[in-house]
């Protein structure tokens, strides 16, 4: 992720970080396909155009304020081919790798009892992007990556 600069979390007016909707969708693809391959999952290619891997939005403050300069939300998600069997050891696998990156596990599971079974959730502490893993039927595993709110490299950023 970019730099952040001096921003806290309690300023609505910090510097946002900036990245431009196609590096992070690169960014993002990195993220999943990294994952995949320390799961020993297939990324399966994209079937339904309705459902993109990748779902851009406008971001929205803690007071719900919303500006008009470009800044962005990124949700990539993908499915992953790898039989059920194997799917804890995937996630064991992912959340060590994660924690090698510095990401902080939110919730993990892997418990055949509940629903989903298997289910990680991770964020980084500083840069603020999300991982999730969880099953998404007998043969998939859904991985997605989730970024703060970005603001492209020539926008100028609007004040609150």
């Amino acid at each position: 992720m970019p730099d952040k600069g001096n921003d806290t979390d309690d300023d609505a007016n910090a510097p946002l970080p900036r990245m431009s909707k196609e590096k992070a969708e690169e960014w993002a693809k990195h993220w999943t396909v990294s994952m995949a391959r320390t799961a020993k999952a297939e990324i399966e290619p994209e079937t339904d155009p309705d459902l993109p891997a990748a779902k851009f939005t406008n971001c929205i403050g803690k007071n719900n304020e919303s500006a008009d300069d470009g800044r962005f939300t990124l949700r990539y998600s993908v499915r992953a081919k790898l039989p059920q069997p194997q799917h804890a050891d995937a996630l064991y696998a992912v959340r060590d790798a994660l924690k090698e990156q510095g990401l902080e596990i939110q919730d993990f599971r892997t418990d055949p009892k509940v629903s989903p079974p298997n289910l990680l959730y991770a964020k980084h502490p500083k840069d603020q992007q999300f991982i999730s893993v969880r099953d998404s039927d007998e043969e998939h595993l859904v991985l997605i990556v989730s970024t703060p709110c970005l603001l492209p490299p020539d926008a100028e950023q609007k004040q609150f």
